[in-house]
């Protein structure tokens, strides 16, 4: 045993007791953090604004402070872009995090020098909490993959900018540097494609035991590989155990990830944003990812049919109920206030504190008043998969087709298959069963004959890789959307069917 895994399992016992401690007092530690970030930012131009001095309680924070997305909080993003400090928090942000906005343009979302190191001791804490349940700790002695973006970084009025991803390789600790991979500088390689050979020349004789990032693009890795070595990953890397992953739901990835390594290995899911890290997987045996309450962020929760509405209700952690959608809102101590992340998510315990993330709130399909969301298309998918387990699953999407040249409209399901189902007509026809099973309002109107039954649109290999490198969002954090409520995506993947 080496010596970073013989250091890990007291700390990890340790890390796991403390969890324990705030989380078994959730109401108390999210109204002490509410209180404690007001107070830390009343002297700002955003608390002098919103009269953080009249806050005294969680009804008049409700009322000074309004749900904000992006585009309303811009002008106070603006004047931080500008070189003033004292905007949204105390002094100026420590980084900025640049991220695509579908209708904002870039993002920069603000890091604070309190928030900062969340994002690391979060990622730390889910492998440890893993490793005090398990008590494998062996894979911390072996080398380490972060699929990830640039750590490379700009400056803008002072303030180091750049792709979360690479700002939290900012934030890894000397002692964890040195089983690392990639280098620094293949890390730095922009394009993606010449990147992962790099990694790969870095890692095919390494002993991995710990590979992280967004399953798509480790699908990705894995493949480069078996194209390399004509080999199974477990063969390659005989000690890789754990998998981390964040981002996407793994499900519909798992099987051909799991083909593609040869074997069943451990995996962790974490809930990392720009806004803040918010939940990780605690648990190998119960469903869901601790909320982590204790981050320095006041968590509201909004119900998913409500947000929309003029004067939507804001609920508090202890108000939430099991099984609900609701759109997650922050405010946080690196100065996002009534900040709408645009997810939802959906709670599967109270004791602790346990969530899915359960889609984006504005995607979704409701062409016919459907309203059918990530969730269900993801669950229907996975459930489709399970009754026909021949067929394998790269990506998919899911779109409207409301004038269609000929039939009836329908949703489109545009899929690149890494094994097609042997009966396409009849896995057809059991994903629009699974689907109806999950919404009643699009098997209405099925039954009604207003919509027919789901098209599956079969794409060629590599055709989401083709689409997102067309977008410039080709590896990194990027990820395909599950669904939408418009054809941008559809018809600009409709090129690649077969």
């Amino acid at each position: 045993m080496g010596i970073r895994s013989s250091l890990a399992k007291p700390f990890a016992s340790y890390v796991v007791s403390q969890t324990y401690k705030w989380a078994s007092r959730p109401g108390l530690v999210q109204e002490e953090t509410r209180r404690t970030i007001v107070r830390q930012a009343r002297n700002t131009v955003f608390g002098k604004d919103h009269h953080f001095e009249a806050i005294r309680s969680y009804d008049d924070f409700k009322r000074l402070i309004p749900i904000r997305d992006y585009e309303q909080l811009k002008p106070y993003v603006e004047r931080i872009l500008a070189g003033e400090p004292d905007i949204l928090w105390r002094g100026k942000p420590a980084y900025l995090a640049k991220t695509s906005g579908t209708t904002s343009g870039t993002k920069y979302i603000p890091i604070s020098h309190e928030s900062k190191y969340s994002h690391f001791v979060s990622a730390r804490n889910s492998t440890l909490s893993y490793v005090h349940e398990t008590g494998n700790a062996s894979f911390l002695d072996g080398n380490l993959i972060f699929l990830s973006g640039s750590p490379e970084l700009e400056e803008i009025a002072g303030i180091k900018t750049g792709r979360l991803s690479g700002i939290s390789n900012h934030l890894v600790p000397g002692y964890l540097r040195t089983n690392q991979k990639p280098s620094y500088k293949t890390n730095c390689i922009e394009d993606w494609e010449e990147k992962l050979e790099r990694i790969i020349d870095e890692t095919l004789d390494a002993n991995m035991t710990l590979i992280s990032g967004i399953p798509p693009w480790v699908q990705m890795y894995f493949d480069r590989i078996h194209a390399r070595t004509g080999k199974k990953i477990k063969d390659v890397f005989p000690n890789f155990s754990v998998f981390v992953y964040g981002g996407v739901n793994f499900e519909p990835y798992r099987a051909k990830l799991e083909d593609s390594i040869g074997k069943k290995v451990d995996s962790i899911e974490t809930y990392p944003a720009s806004e803040g890290f918010i939940a990780y997987q605690d648990s190998q045996n119960d469903p869901g990812l601790l909320l982590l309450l204790n981050n320095g962020m006041f968590f509201e929760f909004i119900p998913a049919e409500e947000y929309f509405n003029e004067q939507p209700r804001r609920l508090s952690i202890e108000e939430v109920e099991l099984g609900k959608n609701y759109a997650l809102i922050i405010n946080s101590n690196a100065g996002l206030w009534g900040y709408s992340i645009g997810d939802t998510v959906k709670f599967v315990s109270k004791n602790p504190y346990r969530l899915l993330v359960t889609g984006r709130i504005k995607h979704f399909i409701s062409a016919f008043g459907e309203h059918v969301i990530g969730e269900e298309v993801e669950k229907a998918m996975n459930r489709t998969l399970e009754k026909f387990p021949e067929a394998g699953l790269t990506e998919f999407t899911v779109a409207p087709q409301v004038a269609p040249q000929e039939g009836m409209p329908h949703h489109e399901w545009l899929i690149e298959f890494s094994r097609e189902p042997d009966n396409p007509q009849a896995f057809a026809l059991e994903l629009d069963q699974q689907l109806r099973d999950l919404n009643v309002y699009y098997d209405d109107l099925i039954t009604g004959n207003i919509l027919r039954t789901l098209k599956i649109t079969q794409l060629k290999k590599n055709s989401f890789i083709e689409y997102m490198k067309s977008q410039g969002k080709l590896g990194g954090q990027n990820k395909v959307p599950r669904l939408s409520n418009d054809r941008k995506i559809a018809d600009a993947l409709g090129r690649f069917r077969i």
